[in-house]
Order: C-alpha cells, then sequence, then structure tokens
C-alpha cells in the first residue's frame, strides 16, 4: 500500500517501511473502551464508544497521549476483530462509536466503516487532528456521521515548532470546510446526543493567546456563529514539552478567561468550556488495552 492520504504523501508503501506517523499497513489499537469526558452531546450519560488507535501522522511535542501517538503502545488488530469491538460497545450502551486519531489508518478503515453502518444503530466519529486532505476526506462521504476535529494552530511558525506540520492552518481549514460539506447542519435526538454534525476542539495553549483568537475569527467569518466550538484547558506540559521553555508551563486562569471572552464577544452561540481544574493526567485514560 503506497501511502499518499496525509499531507504529508509520504509515497511510501507501508508494507516494507513506514512513513511520518510511524505506521504499518495493520491496524493498530491502544484501547477500546466508554468514555465520559468527551463533549456532553458526544459522552452523554452511557458513555462514547471510544477506539483509540497507536500511532499519529503529528509530532505533537506536548501530546497527552504520547504513548501511543508517539510511541506506538498498542496492538495489531484484524479489520474484523475491529468490527466485533464496535459492536461490543454498542451493545454496552455507547452512544456512538469514537474513532479517536484514525487517519493514518483512512485506508485500512474504510471497508470496516462500509461494513459497520449496515449493522450499527448509533454514529460514528471521526475525532481527528484535521491535519488530513479534502480528497481522503470524501472518502468517508456517508460512512462517518460526526466529525470531532482540532483546529490546534493559526500560526504555521507555531504548527512547525510545536507538532511538525507544516502548513496545518491550511490544511486543517480546508479539511474542516468539506467535513461540515458533509454533515451539514447539526442533528439531536430527543435525549440531546449528537447523531450528525461537527464540533471544532481548541486548547488554548500558554502564550498562545493572539493564535487562539486568530483561529475562532476564522471559524466566525467562515462557518458562522452557530459553529459548535469545545474551548479547551486542559494544556499541561508532558513528554516533551521541556524543550520547548514557553510552555513548559500550565496554561494561566487569565490566558483561558481572555480567549473565552474573545469568544463570547464575537457572537458564538454553541460552545462547551473547561475548568482549568481539567489541566491534570487524571482526564487522560490509562492506556492497558482495555476492551481489545
Amino acid at each position: 500500500m503506497v501511502c499518499n492520504d496525509c499531507p504529508f504523501e509520504c509515497n511510501v508503501d507501508r508494507s516494507v517501511k513506514t512513513g511520518r506517523c510511524r505506521a504499518s499497513t495493520d491496524i493498530a489499537v491502544a484501547q477500546a473502551q466508554l468514555h465520559l469526558w468527551e463533549e456532553p452531546p458526544i459522552s452523554g450519560n452511557r458513555g462514547s464508544g471510544t477506539i483509540f488507535f497507536t500511532h499519529c501522522n503529528l509530532s505533537c511535542k506536548f501530546c497527552q497521549n504520547y504513548d501511543i501517538s508517539q510511541l506506538g503502545y498498542g496492538q495489531k488488530v484484524s479489520p474484523e476483530r475491529l468490527l466485533e469491538i464496535m459492536l461490543g460497545l454498542e451493545a454496552q450502551g455507547a452512544h456512538n462509536i469514537n474513532l479517536v486519531t484514525p487517519t493514518q489508518y483512512t485506508r485500512q478503515l474504510l471497508p470496516v466503516l462500509k461494513n459497520a453502518v449496515t449493522r450499527l444503530k448509533i454514529p460514528i466519529v471521526w475525532n481527528s487532528n484535521a491535519y488530513e486532505k479534502v480528497s481522503t476526506l470524501q472518502e468517508l462521504a456517508g460512512l462517518v456521521s460526526i466529525y470531532l476535529p482540532d483546529l490546534k494552530y493559526f500560526s504555521d511558525e507555531i504548527a512547525r515548532k510545536y507538532s511538525s506540520a507544516p502548513n496545518y492552518f491550511h490544511y486543517a481549514t480546508q479539511a474542516i470546510m468539506e467535513m461540515k460539506r458533509q454533515v451539514k447542519e447539526d442533528v439531536y435526538d430527543q435525549d440531546g446526543i449528537l447523531q450528525k454534525g461537527l464540533i471544532i476542539r481548541h486548547l488554548v495553549l500558554p502564550g498562545q493567546v493572539e493564535d487562539s483568537k486568530m483561529i475562532l475569527a476564522w471559524i466566525k467569518e467562515n462557518l458562522g456563529t452557530d459553529t459548535q466550538i469545545s474551548l479547551m484547558a486542559q494544556y499541561y506540559p508532558t513528554y516533551r514539552a521541556n524543550e520547548l521553555p514557553e510552555v513548559n508551563r500550565r496554561l494561566r486562569p487569565s490566558e483561558y478567561q481572555e480567549v473565552y471572552e474573545y469568544f463570547l464577544a464575537l457572537g458564538f452561540e454553541n460552545g462547551f468550556c473547561q475548568e482549568i481544574s481539567s489541566a491534570k493526567p487524571d482526564y487522560t485514560p490509562d492506556f492497558e488495552g482495555r476492551g481489545l
């Protein structure tokens, strides 16, 4: 399988060697479980059926899930077993099947998803870093009901420095526009659980208040103030953050408050905010291979 599915376009046969994401042709998963700490219309009261995939096409120096995204923790899972896991999560009461960091396995996931949508009665969530190609996302149309992308950086300099992601904002915004094109309007069930739609996540970083404001301004201008935004405060320094003195600290409450007030001033109508107290490892899952 020669892979050019993400913006890196490594053009390598992953059965022989790996590209930037370090993933092979085999799907690898670190954990599958009901997760109650996603946004309220995703987790609801029964939990989101999260499947955490191993590896990532970004190299974020402060990744809170670095043991699976950067260090490769996880185990190979066959397509047949992956479908069984999805059906099992549904049987446990999951509101949805939440594919966490799936981009590097898009090609392998397509046949699984085509089978899954004929058997599942709950929606599929594509929970990604948004460093994706429009042409690849177009193949997911009709298979994914909910998109839950990050929009990490406005500044290309910061994207390169923190995540080794050249032209991140260009690719991520084009990807998010395609996601919106596919799902159109947000649709909820009678209990307020999202069945179809888009929620954009943005993690506020220490010292990057202006970058966050630029991102919010872009969302308003291009997607409108009715866009659902999850404004996250859960940053804490981990992994290789000590190599970046400016982010090797906690987010100050005043920084988050300034971004939140700008969010309100722009007139956004739908959003989720976090307490600064969420910035701790307690909310990061223990990846022990559960559910596999």
